[in-house]
């Protein structure tokens, strides 16, 4: 699965509140306990930084979902 996400007139969001977002995590601890296990990807990468700031641009990974991060919302996507 794959989706967008916006962060509209943010600059970025932690990935823990991201996963938790994205209904990947049930909550932030569930997230936090992913991230921290080496579950997550970030561009590629593993990322064990719970609060880790995402922003645009990004590509986030977990459990067969990839979340493209994007700075703001385009109707015309």
């Amino acid at each position: 699965m794959e989706a967008t996400v916006y962060l509209e007139d943010n600059e970025y969001i932690a990935l823990c509140d991201l996963l938790k977002l994205a209904g990947l995590a049930e909550s932030g601890g569930q997230a936090k306990a992913f991230i921290a296990e080496g579950l997550v990807r970030r561009n590629g990468e593993t990322e064990t930084r719970k609060t880790a700031k995402i922003r645009g641009g990004e590509v986030i990974e977990f459990n067969g979902v990839r979340l493209d991060i994007t700075d703001g919302y385009d109707p015309e996507a």
